[in-house]
């Protein structure tokens, strides 16, 4: 299983910015929205990527891991896991491989497009708040296992099913496993909660599109035809704060991703993402981080 190969010379960073690998179709067995398969120092999956850089990927990425430590970085935090494991890594965070650790397990990769919407919000895959890195009980784990395992054989199934039907049962069988781990990702309060309030889902699916532009509470009430108010209603029931609020957190974090892993100057990041004044943007980040741009920077180099 592996990412896309990048151009000869490639190093991973293009044009000053970081990365970003799309999802490989043709090597999906079927060319299907997903794969699943095992890790191991013998099977290439991540040959195409980076592996020592910071990059990142269009799709869904969930490793469970068979051995131990394995340090994976993730958005500026250190994961660590152990056998038995879990990591989720979701579209669009920058993350990078240990160079030390041997990943050993299973991977799972899917399209964000693979999936229907009703089951990308009852399973929560852009939870970007929920944790990367989960340590299921041995009950859970069992179930994940059998739930995963189930999935590989399914996908490696390609003679007993017309593509369609395939398909199908494919997208059936990772729904199953998602919930378990939606589940598992969740605090007991937020996994009882019902996940229904698509004015939230919209929003948060606008700004993730629009972020780098748009900044405007109002504009994105426009554009999705809510009120200002409802749409302040919707975002504090999910999240507890306000639509301001989780568009300036959604900036400050590509932010901070360009100055990290990046040599981006800081006025062409604040460009990046919608501050063309770069005055304007360092009060910003300062205001959101407590440190300027370029003391972020520094302190990371």
């Amino acid at each position: 299983m592996t990412y896309r190969r990048p151009k000869a010379g490639d190093d991973g960073v293009d044009g000053g910015g970081i990365r970003t690998f799309p999802f490989p179709v043709e090597l999906a067995v079927g060319g299907v929205g997903m794969q699943v398969g095992p890790m191991g120092e013998d099977r290439p999956w991540h040959a195409g990527a980076p592996v020592h850089r910071v990059h990142r990927i269009d799709f869904h990425v969930v490793m469970l891991f068979t051995a131990g430590p394995v340090r994976h970085m993730i958005d500026f935090a250190e994961y660590e896991a152990t056998a038995d494991d879990l990591l989720w890594i979701r579209p669009g965070q920058v993350h990078r491989f240990s160079r030390t650790s041997e990943y050993r397990g299973t991977v799972l990769t899917m399209q964000p497009g693979f999936l229907p919407r009703a089951t990308v919000e009852s399973t929560g895959l852009y939870r970007y708040d929920l944790p990367p890195l989960l340590h299921p009980a041995p009950a859970q784990l069992a179930a994940l296992r059998a739930a995963l395992e189930q999935l590989r054989r399914e996908y490696q199934d390609t003679a007993t099913l017309p593509l369609s039907l395939h398909t199908a049962v494919l997208r059936h069988t990772l729904t199953a496993l998602l919930l378990r781990l939606a589940h598992l990702a969740a605090s007991p309060a937020e996994a009882s909660r019902q996940q229904t309030d698509t004015t939230f889902t919209l929003f948060r699916d606008a700004v993730e599109q629009g972020f780098a532009a748009n900044h405007s509470v109002s504009a994105y009430a426009d554009a999705l035809g809510y009120s200002r108010r409802t749409l302040v209603r919707a975002v504090r029931a999910a999240t507890g704060g306000t639509p301001k609020g989780f568009i300036d957190r959604r900036v400050t974090l590509e932010a901070k991703r360009l100055l990290a892993h990046t040599d981006t100057p800081i006025g062409r990041v604040g460009a990046a993402v919608g501050f063309p004044d770069a005055a304007n943007f360092s009060k910003f980040f300062q205001l959101h981080t407590g440190r300027t741009p370029a003391a972020f920077r520094a302190e990371l180099r």
